[in-house]
Formats: structure tokens, sequence, C-alpha cells
């Protein structure tokens, strides 16, 4: 036997099993270190003997420690005093057992922290419990918003016990195929819908339920959710004829993302140009790259050809504050001389100087009833085809009436 495997054996004498039918792990000197409180499922406060400085024999340790602390179907069961089938009847609902009794194992269960394996629920209910996220990771996306959607997707999903599979928008066609084929997701939802997207074909024919974020052209068959794009861009144009403003520019989404049709970006425009037309109001389209070095240019062409623009609605949100920074710079005062209102998460909305007046994105919102359709679809009910919510616009700092300023534009 080599010294060290000697040393290692020295300091892990045994392993016995206490009462709670848990295994409790005996150690030798040298003295033990401390181990963060809750720290790989460990209790507060308690602590591990490092092996003279053997990393292998400390993860062993840690190993043997986790194997031991995680309970079982035996363990729920003994706990409970029934059998272990009768645990797994209480836990699939595959027949019935007496309230008494069901109660019983479940706090059995509550009180071991008890985690059925995830590959025999999978056999046992004929589902993954993992719903598939198509996410847009591609230029023009702004992604921190993007984040908002899928984190309120991941939250929601959990609240129904489903993992998230986070699948990029790159995989495209094939990526939907591979899901669906296999047993790796129940469901799926898809982000960045173009007017005439690739997937919407596949979606139609795949044997999985679906929900769309975003609006194709044509949505038959289809269950979608979305903010009304349209009527947020109409909601826009609204406030600013309001409030006296005659001419009016909408600086929008990257040029590739209205090359690609996205669907959010085409309604927004097509919204805007409605309610302008019907305010009387002449526009002015400027699509935008995402960089502070784009929107100052686009604010200086927007201000050298229509020196009488005096209202400016912004959907781009990583250019609202270089827009409002550019503006500053070329001699407009915000709101006196020119108003902006923007399509953006109020966070956005908050943080400039001053403070924008906006029509929210609710991802939080949105995320959240995706993953309600989803579920619903999952257990056989029926779902509304297409779901828009309302445009919510909070009116702060950065509008106000036309030509408050003394000073004559530049």
């Amino acid at each position: 036997m080599s010294g060290r495997r000697r040393a290692r054996e020295g300091h892990l004498h045994h392993v016995r099993r206490n009462e709670g039918g848990l295994h409790e792990l005996r150690h030798a000197q040298p003295a033990p270190h401390s181990l963060p409180d809750g720290a790989a499922g460990f209790a507060p406060g308690q602590s591990i003997a490092p092996c003279e400085g053997s990393l292998l024999s400390f993860v062993e340790a840690i190993r043997q420690r986790w194997d031991g602390i995680v309970a079982k179907i035996d363990d729920v069961a003994r706990h409970a005093g029934v059998a272990p089938s009768t645990v797994s009847y209480v836990l699939s609902g595959k027949r019935s057992i007496s309230e008494r009794t069901r109660q019983r194992v479940l706090r059995s269960v509550e009180a071991l922290g008890y985690q059925p394996h995830a590959g025999a629920r999978s056999l046992a209910s004929n589902r993954s419990n993992v719903v598939a996220l198509v996410v847009p990771l591609r230029a023009g996306i702004h992604v921190p918003v993007i984040m908002q959607f899928a984190t309120s997707v991941v939250t929601a999903a959990r609240g129904h016990d489903h993992d998230v599979l986070l699948l990029t928008q790159d995989e495209g066609v094939k990526g939907l195929r591979r899901v669906a084929g296999t047993a790796l997701v129940d469901a799926i939802i898809v982000m960045d819908v173009e007017l005439h997207d690739p997937r919407i074909p596949v979606l139609r024919k795949l044997q999985r339920p679906a929900v769309l974020i975003g609006f194709p052209a044509d949505t038959e068959g289809l269950t979608c959710i979305d903010l009304d794009f349209a009527a947020a861009g109409a909601a826009c144009v609204d406030h600013l004829a309001a409030l006296g403003h005659r001419r009016v520019a909408l600086v929008g989404s990257p040029p590739e993302v209205y090359e690609r049709k996205t669907g959010f970006a085409r309604r927004t425009l097509a919204g805007f140009t409605r309610a302008a037309s019907a305010h009387g109001i002449a526009t002015s389209v400027h699509p935008c790259e995402d960089t502070p070095d784009a929107a100052t240019r686009v604010a200086t062409e927007l201000l050298r050809d229509h020196p009488d623009v005096t209202g400016v609605v912004v959907h781009n949100e990583p250019v609202a504050a270089p827009l409002l920074g550019a503006f500053r710079e070329a001699g407009r005062v915000v709101p006196d001389d020119l108003s902006v209102v923007a399509i953006c998460p109020d966070e956005v909305a908050e943080r400039t100087s001053p403070e924008l007046t906006s029509v929210a994105i609710p991802a939080d919102e949105i995320g959240r009833q995706a993953v309600d359709l989803v579920m619903a679809k999952l257990n056989g009910e029926q779902v509304p085809n297409a779901t828009l919510l309302r445009p919510r616009l909070v009116q702060r700092r950065s509008s106000g009436a036309p030509g408050r300023s003394n000073r004559r534009p530049v």
C-alpha cells in the first residue's frame, strides 16, 4: 500500500449510518477547516478535515459525504413508515393513496429534501420536464433585453417544475428538429420571430407544443404572444401629437433587423406611420446601428436634413442615451427644443438624463405568460392563438410642448 493511500485511509476512518437514515463521515486529525454555511450540502458551521494537504483526499471526503446526505426513496419510505412503492405512487399520482398516508409521505419528502431522479421521473411520466427556449444571439439584437426575457422564462418554468434548454438562433430549423425529434424537451418557446420566419412550417409540423414570443405574418395554427408593438409605435406618436408636435422622426432598429423583416421592428414602424398619417404629421425614419458613433451620425443627419423636427421616437435601446448626448452636443435641449419618446425597458428610460418618456417592454410579463401558455398546451388545455399586451406609456422629463425654448433650431 502506498504512503499516500495509507495517509488517506488513516484520516478517513469510516462511514456509519445514524438514526436519521443518513451517513456521518468520521474524521481524524489534523484539525478540521470550517466550510461556508450550506456549502455542498453541509450543515451551517460543520467542518471537514483535509488530509495533510491531499486535495484528492479532501475531494473524496466531500464526495462521500454528499453521497450520504442525498436522500433516496428508501430513506423517504423508512421515514414515513411505508413501502418504497407507496412513495412512488404518491409522487407519480398513478394510484389512489389515502390522504393521510399521502400527507405523511409528503412531510417525509420535505423533511429529507428528497428529489426524484430525473431519469426515472421522465420514464414514469413520459416527459423530460425541460422546455427549449430559442434565443436570438445575432447582429442587431440587444442582449440585455433578451436576457430579461430568458430570465423570466427560466423563473416561470421552475414554477412548473421544468428546466430550460437554451438554443441559439443560428441553430435554426436544424436545432428545432433536433430537440423535437428526441426526448430532450417537452415544449418549445421561440423568440425573435420574423414576418416570414423559416421556422414556422417546421413548428406547425412538430409533435411538441410551441409558443412564439413575436408574431409572423401568418399566425394560423400557432400560439403567439408579445407586446402590441404596432400600438406602441402609435402611442408614441399620439403622445407627441397631443403635445402639438408636427414633425417627428423614428430612430429605429439596426438596418439588418428591418432587412430580416423581424416582426417587432416592422410592426413598430407600421404603427408609427399609421398614427402619423392619421394626425397629419410629417415623418422621417432612420434605422440606426446600436453603437454610440452610429447614434451621433444619425442625430447629425436628422437635424441637418430636418431642422424643423421637434419630436423623436426611439426604438433602439442601446442608442437612447447616446442620442440624448448627441442632441445636447448639437445645441438641442431636451425637451425644450426636442421631445424624445422611447420604446424600451423602464430601467433604460429611468437611467438617462433627462429621464425618458417611454413605452415599457414588459419582458417579465411576456416570459411568464409564454410559459403559462406552453404548459397549458402541454396539459391539453385550449389557449388563445394570439395574446397582445397593451402598451403602457409613462410620461417623464423628456417630452413636452414644442417651442418652449427661445432659441431657434440650429
